[in-house]
């Protein structure tokens, strides 16, 4: 194992953005990305010092739920940032869909909803085999907010592609994505492709991905999208066909229960990276959000995990002291990372894992790109891949 080298304190904010957006299309090949150990007792750890360390950080409120096998999961206030728990929040592990929150809080603004777009056949090339799609057909005309129902309800890639293509080009999104997890102080997150399917070198961690949902909530665009269950999908020759949240503990299906107060967020699965959820949800006026990665066993087993620990935050949550804390974006007043009073450099994340495989087509090629997203992203080793279950599974990405 390796320390990685990280980002001087001494680089300003803007310095960091543009580092990021030129790397990320910069053709570049780096060396693999390699684990990194536990910081050291010195190191500045973004939320928290006791985030980075391994296994199980809780602080009073009483027993944690039992039987939690994900990887790793993080639960925290959406208004206050505390978080409650967490459990290796900086473990940097393949997101799958849910880095289409950040897509999201990257671009969401970025077109009216009612502007229209007609899709083309290029516009559809080069989306991974096996992706998850939502069905958006080239000839077909969308409206801007269609396509963001087809990102956040049937986490369809195809959708996702039209956006980025509408932004100017995969290449440029991912750099836009790259640069604003750097502004989020989302810094365990190395951007590949702007679905979240697998690819050398894609990573996120609970703690960036519960701050990707915790901004992106505060979006009224952004919580209406993810909260809504059901909508009309255009089919072409004027017919539409019924679309339907896959975040089961908000659509209730698969044997799942439809979660008191749930409000989204994201779900994903893909071979390698297992079932990865962040949602949120509001009881007596109180939001918490959770992210819960790599469940053990089980298709449903990423929900009744995230409704164990919103269970466990709503009725002790109230008592247990912070563990940590869920930053502000530097371009909204947040302190960055480094600029304690301290003067020590930032650091990331504890842990790395990598997904296996680069991606077909030209999404692949965006992987390992410039060295300085791979100091911001920091390392990476071989996730063992997952065989798909028994039973129903879910398309990837």
């Amino acid at each position: 194992m390796h320390a990685f080298s990280r980002p001087s304190p001494r680089l300003s904010r803007r310095s960091l953005l543009a580092l990021a957006a030129t790397a990320a299309t910069a053709p570049l090949t780096v060396a693999p990305l390699v684990a990194t150990p536990a910081a050291a007792a010195s190191d500045v750890v973004v939320g928290g010092a006791r985030l980075v360390a391994d296994g199980v950080q809780v602080n009073g409120g009483g027993a944690l739920p039992k039987k939690l096998t994900a990887r790793a999961w993080l639960l925290a206030d959406q208004d206050s940032g505390e978080v409650l728990a967490s459990c290796r929040a900086h473990l940097r592990v393949a997101p799958a869909s849910t880095l289409k929150m950040l897509f999201a809080d990257t671009l969401l603004d970025r077109f009216e909803r009612t502007e229209r777009y007609r899709v083309t056949d290029a516009d559809l090339a080069g989306i991974p085999s096996g992706s998850s799609l939502v069905g958006v057909k080239a000839g077909v005309t969308y409206t801007v907010e269609q396509l963001w129902q087809g990102v956040f309800l049937r986490s369809g890639n195809d959708a996702v592609q039209v956006l980025a293509r509408m932004n100017g080009g995969v290449a440029k999104t991912v750099a836009e994505m790259q640069a604003r997890a750097v502004d989020l102080q989302a810094l365990d997150t190395h951007v590949v492709s702007p679905d979240g399917y697998d690819h050398d070198g894609q990573l996120s961690s609970a703690y960036d991905l519960a701050l990707f949902a915790r901004h992106g909530l505060r979006d009224a665009g952004f919580r209406a999208y993810c909260g809504t269950r059901t909508a009309e999908f255009p089919a072409g020759g004027g017919k539409t066909f019924r679309i339907e949240n896959t975040d089961r503990l908000l659509s209730g299906t698969y044997g799942v229960t439809p979660y008191p107060g749930m409000i989204g967020v994201k779900n994903g699965f893909t071979s390698n990276a297992g079932n990865t959820f962040t949602g949120a949800a509001t009881r007596a006026g109180r939001t918490l959000v959770v992210t819960v990665l790599h469940p053990e066993s089980g298709h449903n087993a990423v929900y009744e995990e995230t409704a164990a620990l919103l269970d466990w935050g709503f009725a002790q949550g109230s008592s247990a002291r912070a563990v940590g804390t869920l930053v502000e974006a530097s371009s909204e007043g947040g302190t960055r990372a480094g600029e304690s009073s301290a003067g020590e450099a930032p650091h990331a994340g504890a842990q790395a894992s990598s997904a296996e495989g680069g991606g077909p087509d030209g999404w692949g090629a965006l992987g390992g790109t410039g060295g300085a997203v791979a100091l911001l992203a920091g390392g990476a080793y071989a996730l063992r891949r997952r065989r798909r279950r028994s039973g129903e599974v879910p398309p990837e990405g």
